[in-house]
């Protein structure tokens, strides 16, 4: 059995919950406010940084500012669950001279995409409360099914398996590491990276042409690091496929090309990642990969 270092408590109405931008510069408010909003409506008191729409450049703020905004409301006792506003790319900078500090309240964390980065490092430094799922900004784009499981997960009801097709049959039980493909890839090899050991790796990616994916997958492969996984459960790769009649292989082609020979269940287009449902999922938890039903549950 998984056992974490630190739990949190399972979120309860009236919680405090505090909306952060760690990664990417926000686009627009409008997004933003209508997921606060479904958060608030589930009964929770969300505080939004002042400085959330600050910009430098293509990032939400200086690496000092953002990191800042982290440890702040990592820090804060009242504060249960940090909400991630939106992802984009900077959130590996801030784990540069960056310690998780041990905690009595440990909180959950929840985003996915850049994210990534927090997530993976969260559960390296042996913390759950990891949730790799909708940002603030994509909530509200979310089917109901979708909300619901991410209201499930963190107040500590069951989740439904989800549903996908077997590409590789057979059954893995492990640690859950989902992620976004690119993300991980840059954090192997650094103090960031999780135990990669027995778990099951779930992944997804948005606009990477297929030759990017074959790279990063060959990489994990030369590493090592995609022979020491039990599974892999495989959402989303959206945007990722080449222009019509240019001379290349689908991205599906490439997926099934760099993983399937590695002799482990593979279930595919799960219904988590970019542009569709982003079904929650928990991260360093146990779970089961169904590579005969195509189910991945979590235990």
């Amino acid at each position: 059995m998984i056992q974490p270092c630190q739990t949190p408590l399972p979120l309860k109405s009236g919680d405090l919950l505090r909306v952060i931008a760690p990664s990417g510069r926000l686009r627009e408010r409008t997004a933003l406010d209508r997921g606060i909003r479904i958060w608030r409506d589930r009964g929770y008191r969300v505080e939004v940084a002042e400085d959330v729409t600050q910009a430098w450049g293509y990032l939400a703020g200086s690496d000092v500012t953002r990191r800042d905004r982290l440890a702040a409301a990592w820090a804060d006792p009242d504060c249960r669950g940090i909400l991630c506003a939106r992802g984009g790319y900077g959130g590996m900078r801030l784990l540069e001279d960056w310690q998780w500090k041990p905690s009595d309240r440990p909180k959950w964390l929840i985003g996915f995409s850049d994210i990534t980065a927090l997530l993976w490092s969260l559960d390296r430094a042996g913390f759950a409360g990891g949730v790799h799922g909708p940002l603030v900004t994509t909530l509200s784009d979310e089917p109901e099914w979708s909300c619901d499981r991410l209201f499930k997960l963190v107040t500590g009801a069951p989740l439904p398996p989800l549903q996908g097709d077997s590409w590789v049959s057979n059954v893995a039980t492990g640690k859950l590491l989902p992620c976004n493909l690119t993300v991980a890839t840059h954090l192997l090899g650094t103090l960031h990276q999780p135990d990669l050991a027995g778990t099951i790796l779930a992944i997804e990616d948005v606009t990477e042409a297929p030759y990017r994916i074959d790279r990063l997958l060959t990489h994990w492969r030369l590493t090592g690091a995609l022979h020491r996984v039990a599974g892999i459960a495989i959402g989303r790769f959206s945007q990722c496929d080449p222009p019509e009649g240019s001379s290349s292989f689908t991205v599906e082609e490439v997926l099934r090309d760099r993983l399937t020979d590695l002799q482990i269940p593979i279930v595919a287009n799960l219904p988590f990642g970019h542009d569709g449902c982003n079904a929650a999922l928990p991260v360093g938890v146990e779970a089961i990969l169904d590579g005969n039903t195509g189910e991945l549950k979590i235990v």
